[in-house]
């Protein structure tokens, strides 16, 4: 990383946000750093759509005044963040990644954007994203197709590609992703970061462009789980804006990152979780697990009688979901949807109530499952998606045997589980394949308990360096 700021970059959101209450760096030095390192890479990379250069040297300034005379923001005084492009920012243009909102300038925040605002962050620009949040890929046909800083042939999943992106080669310290069917875990995994879906309710939709309302959740994407940790500590919680957050009290998430997972139980489905996917990716999370044993966690098979359907299920949820969103656009403006985000909601048009009615009630059982099954184990563990990135532009994938098969449906074999049942779920960097490429884990949790997620991540982390490895670009 050629760059004279090259060494502040490096170093995690935590840190810098240490940095700045102690006085030893200044927000106007970590925004300077960031505007130059996304004017260095992110022609090559397409993280961005929008970047608010003037607006965030503004904030820099007056949140260096306040640090200066010893009044502290909160946990993210000074720090560069980056949101979404589905996320409302007051008076900024914020696109979805679509033709159709190319002009819209909200009038207000999301709650995510107050609350960060609050704590102290400071919002470098909106990024990329698949259009409307309504793919695994990134391709954006309006903005640019965003690729992936390890290896800018390679996708860098989506549809939180660009927070993915931005993330992992170091324009922000820190991103926004939505998740519906995997949209923050999948660009987790692929970039190598870190990257949390909450628990459904956890957070606020209030003020965020919907894909699928009943799946969809808003989380944060940082290079450790440390850093997700006091990300999402500063906008977890009830909004009385939105009636589908839970009235459950959050908890202070950096407390146990340092307590062991010695004892804890993990369950993992050996049927399902190690079945249909590619060796380096099998490998590299069984090592991971054997890691977690040698730190005192008990691994323990788990039987979940119905979850071999959850793709149908997901797919159907998430084409029924958006079609209803859409359906005026769709017949009004039909020609400035990208042509895989129109067919994909002319397919959700097409499916009977009956279709979504029994996706429903398998949620409800699938859910029961896991909800019994933890009983028996405090977390599972599990690969994030089945393949590592494959070559922009390529619909299919080869998982085994020389097959090819639907890269859409094959991408959410796993993240699908915790999208369907509301449970929250946390990528965490557990290796790379022969090429390279980053691969990732996926810790799912009991309704509300990210705490313990972020503990079993930060104790992974403290034993490995895969989250220390950078791109080269």
């Amino acid at each position: 990383m050629a760059s004279s700021y090259s060494e502040l970059l490096d170093r995690s959101l935590t840190e810098v946000a240490g940095l700045v209450r102690t006085r030893q760096v200044s927000p106007v030095e970590l925004v300077d750093a960031s505007l130059e390192r996304i004017s260095a890479v992110d022609g090559q990379l397409s993280a961005y759509i929008s970047v608010f250069e003037h607006e965030a040297r503004q904030v820099a300034k007056a949140s260096e005044l306040m640090a200066m005379v010893g009044h502290d923001l909160g946990p993210l005084h000074g720090v560069p963040l980056a949101l979404k492009d589905n996320v409302s920012v007051k008076g900024l243009r914020t696109t979805a990644g679509s033709r159709i909102l190319g002009d819209w300038i909200p009038d207000h925040d999301a709650t995510v954007t107050t609350r960060l605002r609050q704590a102290g962050a400071v919002f470098l620009g909106k990024l990329n994203m698949h259009e409307f949040a309504w793919g695994g890929t990134s391709q954006n046909p309006h903005y640019g197709t965003v690729r992936n800083p390890w290896n800018t042939e390679r996708f860098p999943a989506g549809s939180s590609g660009g927070s993915g992106a931005a993330v992992a080669s170091r324009m922000c310290f820190g991103a926004i992703g939505t998740d519906t069917g995997g949209s923050i875990r999948l660009p987790a995994a692929i970039n190598g970061i870190a990257g949390l879906r909450p628990t459904y309710g956890r957070v606020s939709n209030h003020g965020i462009i919907p894909l699928a309302w009943s799946m969809d959740t808003a989380g944060p994407m940082a290079r450790t789980v440390e850093d997700c940790a006091l990300m999402f500590g500063a906008f977890a919680g009830h909004d009385p804006q939105d009636a589908t957050t839970a009235r459950v009290g959050t908890v202070d998430y950096m407390a146990r990152l340092k307590e062991p997972v010695k004892g804890l139980r993990i369950g993992i489905v050996p049927g399902y979780f190690f079945h249909h996917l590619q060796p380096p990716v099998k490998h590299a999370v069984q090592a991971a697990l054997k890691t977690l044993e040698g730190l005192g966690a008990e691994i323990v098979d788990v039987e979940i009688g119905h979850i071999h359907g959850n793709i149908s299920a997901q797919l159907t949820v998430e084409a029924a979901e958006p079609s209803a969103y859409h359906q005026r656009w769709l017949r009004e403006r039909p020609q400035d949807y990208g042509d895989d985000v129109r067919t994909l909601l002319e397919v959700g048009e097409m499916l009977l109530a009956t279709h979504y009615v029994q996706a429903q009630r398998y949620r409800t059982l699938l859910r029961n499952e896991f909800m019994e099954a933890f009983r028996r184990v405090d977390a599972f563990i599990c690969p994030t998606l089945p393949f590592t990135a494959t070559r922009i532009g390529e619909t299919k994938v080869v998982i085994e045997d020389g097959i090819e098969e639907d890269m859409l449906s094959a991408i959410m074999q796993y993240t699908g589980v915790p999208s369907l049942t509301g449970l929250p779920s946390l990528n965490v960097p557990c290796g790379f394949d022969d090429d390279g490429l980053p691969i990732g884990m996926q810790v799912i949790g009991k309704p509300f308990d990210e705490a313990l997620l972020f503990q079993i991540g930060a104790s992974y982390q403290s034993v490995t360096d895969f989250h220390r490895r950078a791109p080269a670009i």
